[in-house]
């Protein structure tokens, strides 16, 4: 059964071009570890909600713009396995400073309940 880490991230708007390079720049690493997919939405229909939404999930500020993304996995083990790897890997520190306030991003790890596809 695969395994899903999903994240929303809080991104200035002005970062748009260095998020999507530094995820271009990361995707290889993954993808090294076991990674099948990596997918990086930038959100340009976001509405606000009656109690929450996800630019309120994230205190997204005046001039940021939300990201939804996931990474999948082949199961939970090659994930935890690969986190072990990532955070001692020096292709993941040459990465350099995010380009977003990684304290509001939130995350967690999923196990799929359906896939359908066309």
């Amino acid at each position: 059964m695969s395994y899903v880490d999903g994240f929303v991230i809080p991104v200035p708007e002005e970062n748009k071009d260095a998020y999507r390079e530094m995820a271009a720049r990361a995707w290889p690493i993954f993808k090294g570890f076991g990674a099948l997919q990596l997918v990086e939405c930038w959100g340009v229909d976001i509405p606000d909600g009656k109690l929450t939404d996800f630019k309120r999930a994230v205190a997204a500020q005046a001039g940021e713009q939300t990201v939804f993304s996931w990474i999948v996995w082949p199961s939970k083990e090659i994930r935890d396995a690969a986190h072990k790897k990532m955070y001692d890997d020096e292709r993941m520190k040459s990465l350099g400073d995010m380009p977003f306030d990684g304290k509001r991003m939130i995350f967690g790890g999923f196990e799929p309940l359906l896939d359908e596809r066309a």
